[in-house]
């Protein structure tokens, strides 16, 4: 799993933004001159998510100290949750965050406020580099996530950067909670807000800013950047009343000196005494009723490397440090992050080896304050295990991955990435905990000292994690829909409300990145993906429900755009490494197609199965032989760059609908009705990035038009019964996901039915209220 999550989450991501900066960056939104106003109608819909359940990284788990049953999740591109007690469900809170936005969906740290509940904070930015043209800002909210007010910053945060299990960054004063701090990235320092997160201001005597990098060599900024201030935490004894917590330790990226504390609340800062050096502290839990500080330390940043780590205690009344690693340092080969103590029983602590991908991730739990500690799992005859836990995931049953690994790996696994890790503080028996791809948790946490098994299962519903990258509704067939996703491959959904017994398999890619299925003949289907060894295509003839692998040409490095004909007997495929090729049958052969550059998107006629489109840097080009050659079209005046998403129109041979560019240059939407020999720029879209077609409305010939869009001043998902002459905006601001820019599927079989993709939020689909 190791590889396979951390080049799904880091591609995905990276990959789809890189197209949001050339489709829709805030730097390159400006409108283009309007050649007439257009008036936009507005329909009420109903959105929800077609239920994956998780499918990405949740780094952070957040319990209010003060209210029972309020707690809040984040994750690293995707938004953050509040859990729903009475339904045992997540609810997003971030979903009003706007194209210009999009990063800010990507959380690096949330806060709870201990002394009013209702109140939180998340401080938000997805990239530090510039893959992210905006700023971080600190989203404040005093009913609980229903809304927010931002508090812009002067340097962006990494929500999705290395580093981003460490933490919280973000701290509430427990007793004056007017009072919080932020750990800055990037060599920014400390901050301070003296206003409840309105205005923050950097704590200029701080000593240390961080210099840890993942990768100095990086060029891209990425693994280079210094992960800087990495939690903070209040010693709670040292408060009264209102008055200002004294006592406060905070965590810098930085091996020799990652431990800093103030005892006359921020006033002055020195270095603690005596503690540990050569790694970093990933957190820093306090448990205030005992005097202890207990720090999870790491060799590496995380949250996917990692080779050696300790557990230390540092008590805070005599500054005495105690190594109380429940593993001797040489026999790691992981660090430790995830970290907790037991509010009700302030003794027991539990750490996670979070970098222990084989055979699998490890929590420990002592009941002595660190001085003995036991296993969530053990050897009892190598390879063979006996674990505390028994594991249920019948609610998310694609977690086992569909594999059957030998011991001592198991399926499914206890996790990876488990950098979150909480016991709740009203209820000893529940914990939940973070991994690559969904939330764990148990409500029996106590069998584990009595000597039973604890039961684990996942707590993920409502929280959905997933980088969409293609989607494909059949006109028939028993799937309703197919998506293609970052990390988890994709899904065959049966039915949106329940989640998918199983991911694509027979491979398993890391991430899809794009599908088809043949217009008259639904029940082949193709994908195209990333694999680090393996082929990178696969094809079904049962309308997805069984796949087998195609044979890659040679120099195939990544999954590329693919086409099905309209009847499924032939197949054009432009993957990333090798030119553009044509296919008879499935795969088992290719041949270079002519007349196309490599890299090129393409696209098959819904009607023609001999015709096929492809498009690069400008210019559209058209197959009528399969495939085999292609011819540069005349058509002038499409988008220059590649930032182009177009669709064939089902029924219709050579309609052709193209959105995408930037606004330095060509942007908005086009229509050829002469299979790409011409196009018509339609007047009034200013800029356009996705487009997909549905059911045709009652009375209507043509099919609904979507498209993820700015029309009329506005960015909004866009519906069009009428060609495009007019449109209806059918979302709304508390409505927006972010990017939503990768693509976008009416429903041929409901009208009115959308799917939109989403990068972090899964796949969101919508009906009208109507």
């Amino acid at each position: 799993m190791r590889r396979t999550v951390r080049r799904g989450r880091v591609l995905t991501a990276v990959l789809a933004l890189a197209a949001g900066l050339l489709a829709g960056s805030p730097s390159a939104m400006a409108a283009q001159p309007v050649e007439r106003a257009m008036s936009v109608a507005a329909d009420p819909y109903t959105w929800k998510n077609a239920r994956i359940d998780g499918g990405g990284f949740v780094p952070g788990i957040v319990f209010n100290r003060s209210e029972q049953n309020l707690a809040y999740a984040r994750t690293d591109i995707g938004g953050a949750y509040r859990w729903q007690e009475s339904s045992k469900t997540w609810t997003p809170l971030l979903d009003s965050i706007g194209w210009d936005d999009w990063g800010h969906t990507g959380v690096v740290s949330l806060a709870s406020d201990p002394v009013d509940p209702d109140k939180v904070y998340a401080a938000v930015g997805t990239y530090t580099n510039s893959w992210d043209p905006k700023n971080g800002a600190v989203l404040r909210s005093a009913d609980r996530g229903a809304s927010w007010q931002k508090a812009g910053l002067p340097f962006k945060l990494g929500g999705n950067m290395p580093g981003r299990g460490m933490g919280e960054r973000l701290a509430v004063d427990p007793h004056k909670n007017s009072v919080l701090y932020l750990g800055a990235p990037s060599g920014k320092g400390l901050w301070r807000s003296t206003d409840s997160g309105a205005s923050w201001s950097q704590v200029t005597n701080f000593p240390n800013v961080g210099n840890y990098v993942q990768d100095p060599s990086d060029t891209s900024g990425y693994a280079s950047d210094n992960q800087g201030i990495v939690w903070v935490t209040f010693d709670e004894s040292t408060g009264t009343g209102t008055n200002a917590t004294q006592t406060i330790y905070v965590g810098v990226a930085d091996k020799e000196n990652s431990v800093y504390r103030s005892t006359n609340a921020g006033a002055t800062w020195s270095r603690l005494p005596g503690q540990p050096t050569g790694y970093l502290a990933h957190k820093g839990v306090l448990d205030a009723e005992n005097g202890y500080l207990y720090l999870a330390y790491s060799d590496k940043g995380g949250p996917y490397d990692g080779g050696k780590g300790q557990l230390w205690r540092y008590a805070t009344g005599s500054g005495t440090w105690t190594d109380i690693s429940p593993v001797a340092e040489a026999d790691t080969y992981y660090g430790f992050s995830g970290l907790t103590v037991d509010r009700q029983n302030p003794g027991t602590v539990m750490a996670t080896a979070y970098s222990s991908w084989w055979p699998d991730t490890q929590i420990f739990r002592s009941t002595n304050s660190g001085g003995t500690w036991t296993k969530a799992w053990d050897y009892s005859s190598y390879p063979n295990r006996s674990n505390r836990y028994t594991m249920d995931v019948s609610s998310s049953p694609w977690l086992t991955w569909g594999a059957n690994p030998s011991p001592p790996e198991q399926t499914p696994k206890l996790g990876w990435m488990t950098e979150a890790l909480e016991i709740d503080p009203f209820d000893s028996d529940r914990m939940m905990y973070g991994t690559g791809a969904t939330i764990y948790g148990t409500e029996d946490l106590g069998k584990w000292d009595s000597g039973g098994q604890f039961a684990i299962k996942p707590m993920v519903q409502g929280l959905e994690e997933t980088a969409v990258n293609d989607l494909a509704a059949p006109p028939s067939g028993g799937a309703q829909l197919f998506s293609a996703l970052g990390d988890v491959g994709g899904f065959r959904h049966m039915d949106l409300t329940k989640v998918p017994s199983m991911m694509f398999t027979s491979p398993n890619f890391t991430s899809t990145t794009s599908l088809d299925f043949a217009e008259t003949n639904p029940g082949t289907v193709v994908r195209a993906g990333n694999l680090d060894s393996g082929p990178h295509i696969a094809f079904s003839t049962d309308n997805g429900a069984n796949w087998f692998a195609g044979t890659d040409p040679a120099g195939v490095s990544g999954g590329g755009t693919v086409a099905a004909a309209s009847d499924g007997s032939r197949f054009v495929w432009s993957p990333e490494g090798a030119g553009v090729h044509y296919a008879t049958g499935f795969g088992s052969s290719w041949s270079a197609s002519s007349g196309i550059p490599a890299g090129a998107i393409v696209e098959s006629d819904r009607v023609d199965p001999r015709t096929f489109y492809g498009f690069k840097s400008g210019k559209f080009y058209v197959s009528s032989d399969g495939g085999a050659t292609f011819t540069a079209s005349s058509a002038g005046g499409l988008p220059s760059g590649d930032s182009v998403r177009f669709k064939a129109l089902p029924g219709t041979k050579g309609d052709i609908w193209l959105a995408g560019g930037a606004s330095d240059g060509a942007y908005g939407l086009w229509h050829s009705t002469d299979g790409g020999a011409s196009f018509t720029k339609l007047s009034g879209v200013e800029q356009a990035d996705t487009i997909g077609f549905g059911k045709a409305a009652a009375g209507a010939s043509y099919q609904t038009l979507y498209t993820s869009a700015k029309i009329g001043g506005v960015r909004g998902i866009f519906r069009s019964t009428d060609q495009g002459s007019t449109w209806t905006r059918i979302n709304d601001d508390a409505h927006q996901w972010g990017w939503t820019g990768a693509a976008i599927t009416g429903d041929p079989r409901v009208f009115g039915r959308v799917y939109v993709s989403t990068n972090g939020r899964g796949v969101i689909y919508g009906d009208t209220a109507g």
